[in-house]
């Protein structure tokens, strides 16, 4: 197994070391995720175990997604995997259920990834596994007082339980208003 050197180590170790990040800081590292993650469903490509160690940064501060030991390939048109995967903390209520996914799970933890980035701990954190996963399909989103209103928008529509209702398409999430200082 071959990579290159990513010295600027992985995110989760800066989002331990500084609690929580800047919204401007979330939203440069969140949209650089956004533009691998378009790229990785270009090519027909599940991610599947987005979360901050697996995200790591090079020397100038960009991001590069790895572990693709989850990842699902193949899967064309309208067609679901069912495989239980992924870290519990960032998995789709979809994945919970067992009803089959796709490339919206990626989208939902982006979302906890950004809420993480902004709050310090993931959207539906327990220490329960079987609770947490009672409150990704049951409980609503709290969203701190601190989030802007684009932030917290933002959060709403990539954290819909409903995959089909969920924001899962990279050009309207570039457009929102929570990522007006980006030029993509």
């Amino acid at each position: 197994m071959v990579m290159d050197f990513m010295p600027g180590g992985e995110l989760f170790f800066h989002l331990r070391r500084s609690g929580r990040f800047t919204e401007d800081r979330a939203r440069y590292y969140i949209a650089e995720i956004l533009l691998a993650l378009e790229y990785v469903h270009g090519n027909q490509i599940i991610y599947r175990d987005l979360k901050p160690e697996n995200v790591l940064l090079d020397e100038e501060g960009h991001v590069c997604i790895t572990d693709f030991g989850l990842s699902k390939t193949g899967l064309a048109g309208s067609q679901k995997a069912f495989t239980f995967c992924g870290t519990p903390e960032y998995l789709a209520p979809e994945i919970i259920k067992g009803v089959g996914h796709d490339y919206a799970v990626d989208y939902w933890s982006l979302g906890a990834l950004l809420y993480e980035m902004l709050s310090g701990a993931p959207p539906f954190y327990s220490k329960d596994r079987e609770q947490m996963f009672r409150n990704i399909l049951n409980k609503p989103v709290v969203m701190k007082p601190y989030f802007t209103d684009s932030a917290a928008d933002l959060l709403k529509n990539l954290l819909q339980i409903d995959p089909t209702k969920r924001l899962t398409t990279p050009a309207v999430i570039k457009s929102h208003p929570f990522f007006k200082t980006i030029d993509w």
